[in-house]
């Protein structure tokens, strides 16, 4: 039996819905459940629009932050250490044992290690100049 292989150019919902739920499926199966849960912390301007914020989720016992930004007229005021403080807050109510991150920015790198997490992973000249620094710290 031979297979329909097609490489599809753009989102394609329905074949990455399909591949997700197949993964999930096997990853439970072998690893069991991940309890999977969204996190969302919004940083929200006086008129109630968000403008920054942080935004991750919880699974298999770690935090991880998939996005972070502060806007650069509210930077420098800790409100990234603020926000990671409550992300890793809420992890531990969730039972998280460590949190991971990743960054390109140099200055991002900086405040992330000041709030305690230690690199264990990078990709040089991730996009031909800049390093991709993936960092760890634990909860427990």
């Amino acid at each position: 039996m031979e297979h329909d292989i097609q490489i599809i150019d753009g989102a394609d919902e329905d074949a990455k819905s399909a591949i997700l739920q197949a993964l999930k499926t096997y990853n439970i199966d072998r690893f069991g459940p991940a309890e999977w849960q969204d996190l969302t912390i919004a940083l929200r301007d006086p008129d109630g629009h968000v403008i920054g914020g942080l935004s991750g989720h919880t699974a298999r016992s770690w935090l991880y932050t998939a996005l972070l930004f502060i806007p650069e007229h509210l930077r420098g005021q800790r409100l990234g250490p603020k926000l990671l403080g409550m992300a890793e807050e809420q992890a531990r109510k969730r039972g998280c044992i460590g949190a991971f991150i990743d960054t390109m920015n140099p200055d991002a790198l900086a405040i992330y290690q000041k709030c305690g997490y230690e690199v264990f992973g990078k990709l040089d000249k991730f996009n031909g100049t800049a390093t991709l620094t993936y960092l760890k710290k634990s909860l427990v």
